[in-house]
């Protein structure tokens, strides 16, 4: 079964309510990217970025914490470890 992009990006977007994402047709696009941005820590300063792994524990403890449903929350959590895989 295939992932609701568009219901994950507009959770996704709960979770982090000041980042600004695209405004594109191609929700799963924007929100892979957007995981990847946050996991390579590019919305911090260079001095204080954190290790990919730190910021992988952040986003789950984040997205755990959360008052997303339960698939949502496993879902977003797939598409991190995803992610986090390519980036190694």
């Amino acid at each position: 079964m295939s992932p609701n992009y568009e219901k994950l990006l507009n959770e996704y977007r709960k979770l982090w309510n000041n980042r600004k994402l695209e405004e594109d047709h191609n929700a799963e696009m924007i929100l892979k990217e957007a995981i990847s941005r946050e996991l390579k820590d590019e919305n911090s300063h260079p001095r204080v970025r954190k290790t990919i792994y730190e910021k992988f524990y952040l986003a789950v403890k984040r997205i755990t914490q959360s008052d997303l449903d339960e698939t949502s929350k496993n879902a977003l959590i797939q598409m991190h470890i995803n992610e986090c895989e390519c980036l190694k």
